[in-house]
């Protein structure tokens, strides 16, 4: 069974930037892609990038497309999520999954806070 552990949350100023990690236990982490997603403060779960289990492919919602990179290291069983130009609307706790299938995921971590100050 896959667990999942979110890190690198924290308060940055408007501009700032952010490397967020999720490290995966198990030998078959590097054989799934991973979402991250963040939730804000009375709002839904949103879908925020994805890559693929090779690294090869990547997909992020528009907002975040320019501004956050997905990424991989599978010798570390850990995907990151770099964040760039930080706004204010980025504001939620981030959570990182395993995907099963096509818009399915399971092993939700924990998440990590990222507050954005203005």
């Amino acid at each position: 069974q896959v667990q999942l552990v979110e890190s690198g949350g924290g308060l940055v100023q408007a501009g700032g930037s952010l490397r967020l990690s999720c490290v995966g236990s198990g030998r078959t982490f590097s054989i799934y892609g991973v979402g991250w997603f963040r939730q804000a403060p009375g709002k839904e779960r949103e879908f925020v990038a994805r890559i693929t289990w090779s690294g090869g492919a990547t997909f992020y919602e528009p907002s975040v497309k320019g501004r956050f990179t997905i990424s991989r290291d599978n010798a570390k069983n850990t995907v990151y999520l770099q964040m760039n130009s930080l706004k204010p609307e980025d504001t939620a706790v981030y959570y990182c999954a395993r995907q099963v299938g096509t818009g399915n995921y399971d092993s939700w971590g924990q998440g990590t806070q990222v507050t954005v100050s203005s």
